[in-house]
């Protein structure tokens, strides 16, 4: 990637509506040329998707839950069986595995309490838990989409590299 690149990502994660043209003109780049970009980061998956990012006060669901969850079992077979299960909830916006006093934390967005104690009592139906602990969202202070793009490179393309940790 080059500094051209990382404008269009940066126009891109700002608004995803924008013509080709309207980027086109803001990174100095005619329509073609633009277009073929926006389909190499595409095709190489550094865009993963477009989507309109909706209010959810505004759909009636008002709730933000982190769940963190600890369990005894950590096998592959578990694992595989909780995933899925929980990749399936809806209510289940975002879903980690975790490093440190919890073993996974979820963000769930519900209507309300009772939208959330129905929420609960089917995940912990769904698999034997160590513990459950919910902490109720009481306000939004940021909420974004964009990532931080990295500084466009003084000369060349930008490569990102992996880092990799000892033992893997």
């Amino acid at each position: 990637m080059d500094a051209i690149d990382l404008k269009i990502l940066g126009l891109l994660q700002q608004d995803a509506t924008l013509s080709i043209a309207t980027i086109g003109e803001r990174v100095g780049l005619s329509q073609t040329p633009c277009w073929k970009r926006i389909q190499r980061l595409e095709a190489d998956g550094v865009i993963d998707r477009r989507v309109a990012v909706l209010d959810p006060v505004k759909l009636g669901l008002g709730l933000t839950v982190f769940v963190s969850i600890e369990t005894a079992d950590h096998s592959r077979e578990w694992l595989e069986r909780f995933a899925e299960t929980v990749s399936a909830m809806p209510e289940v916006l975002e879903f980690y595995r975790m490093a440190g006093d919890v073993d996974y934390m979820l963000r769930v967005v519900v209507a309300d309490m009772r939208a959330y104690d129905t929420f609960y009592k089917h995940l912990i139906a769904t698999l034997p838990l160590k513990n459950v602990t919910s902490r109720f969202a009481m306000e939004k202070v940021k909420s974004t989409t964009a990532l931080p793009l990295p500084a466009p490179p003084t000369s060349g393309r930008f490569v990102p590299t992996l880092s990799v940790v000892a033992g893997e």
